[in-house]
């Protein structure tokens, strides 16, 4: 079997495009992947058809291994985002294909189930007005759907300080999710690299009563010494990874013991495989794992091929049962959360496929995500309230 090439789809929405490639093959098998950019999905598109030539066509799907290396390293340069992302979504087809010409789920192909179940967590929900009356609501919502989990960047604008009077309002946000959730109920807290380390540890110090499951990203991802600092002086795990893409890079990360929990993005880690010889380095440090997912169904069904057969695997991140659930459309066999899980599906390759129609429906656009703008948290157009 060979590949005869591969054709784009992006998924466009205010603040994400979400780019599928389709990847076909000389016996007429063919595979999916995904991933999600930040402003760079046109660099990608761009990157994938110099990679076409390069490296792609007349590849054998079957032999994923070969052609990562030959992706990541046979142009010299050093691999970043944008070409591990590329890796990535060829990667995911490659996996998909061969499960499918063998008749089973990729999970089976990478060495055989764990677990019957991932358990979810809602990202995406609190797209409403930042008042504590409001996310109790919005957070009730999220309960009513049969999660068990929820995470949520409370601190708006913050950017390195902030002041007692957003504290404190942060603070109430907080106050009323755990109210709303009770006691049982994970709640992760998203600082988003905001943080000085001074600053991080006296949030996390301030909002210890409310239980976070984990403190993600509280500083600037390219400082760990700056990470091993708040490390050292807060009781709760750490969380961190999604902007690292070359799995080479958590070297020192765990060498550092600066992290209870990496959160690599399949979309941008060249892919199931990459992802999953992590997590295994990472469990000879106890590390557990707990991937980046602001992806659709693809990248989502990818993560969970990594999930099943993980023993340190905590919990998946999912933004489409709240932000732009819609999209769930344009994927036929999209995974859903039930009970607040995700169940082993026996379907061969990812077990998902893309519907070009539907996909159309949802035209490339010029998303913006902008952490430091007011409202940011609503995902809305820029220029809408």
């Amino acid at each position: 079997m060979r590949i005869t090439g591969f054709s784009t789809h992006v998924v466009g929405t205010p603040w994400r495009n979400l780019t599928y490639v389709q990847v076909h093959t000389d016996e007429g098998i063919t595979g999916v992947g995904e991933t999600r950019m930040l402003g760079h999905t046109d660099a990608l598109i761009g990157y994938l058809r110099e990679a076409e030539t390069n490296h792609i066509l007349g590849s054998d799907p079957f032999a994923v291994e070969d052609l990562v290396r030959r992706m990541k390293y046979g142009d010299f340069g050093r691999a970043g985002e944008i070409v591990m992302s590329g890796i990535a979504v060829i990667e995911m087809a490659c996996w998909d294909i061969k499960g499918k010409a063998l008749g089973v789920p990729v999970w089976q192909l990478l060495g055989g189930k764990v677990t019957d179940r991932v358990k979810a967590y809602a990202n995406g929900w609190y797209t409403t007005e930042r008042t504590p009356e409001a996310y109790h609501k919005a957070a009730q919502e999220v309960m009513a759907r049969g999660y068990r989990a929820l995470k949520i960047d409370p601190f708006g604008t913050g950017h390195f300080e902030l002041d007692h009077a957003q504290t404190r309002y942060a603070v109430s946000l907080i106050e009323a999710v755990r109210d709303a959730i009770g006691p049982e109920t994970e709640l992760m807290l998203e600082m988003h690299g905001r943080f000085s380390p001074a600053t991080a540890v006296r949030l996390a110090r301030e909002l210890a009563p409310f239980k976070p499951a984990w403190l993600e990203e509280p500083v600037p991802p390219e400082n760990l010494k700056a990470l091993r600092k708040v490390a050292e002086k807060v009781d709760l795990p750490v969380a961190t990874g999604e902007r690292i893409h070359d799995r080479i890079e958590f070297h020192e990360l765990f060498e550092s013991q600066a992290a209870d929990i990496i959160q690599p993005d399949v979309g941008h880690l060249g892919g199931i495989w990459e992802t999953r010889k992590l997590a295994a380095t990472a469990e000879t440090h106890y590390v557990l794992v707990a991937p980046h997912n602001v992806g659709g169904p693809v990248l989502t069904a990818a993560s969970l091929q990594v999930g099943f057969t993980t023993p340190n695997f905590k919990i998946l991140e999912h933004f489409n049962d709240f932000a732009d659930a819609e999209i769930k459309k344009v994927v036929k066999g999209a995974p859903e959360v039930v009970d607040g899980y995700f169940q082993l599906s026996d379907a061969p390759g990812l077990g998902v496929e893309l519907d070009v129609d539907a996909a159309a429906e949802f035209p490339q656009q010029q998303a913006r995500f902008d952490l430091w703008a007011e409202g940011w948290e609503q995902r809305k157009p820029k220029g809408t309230k």
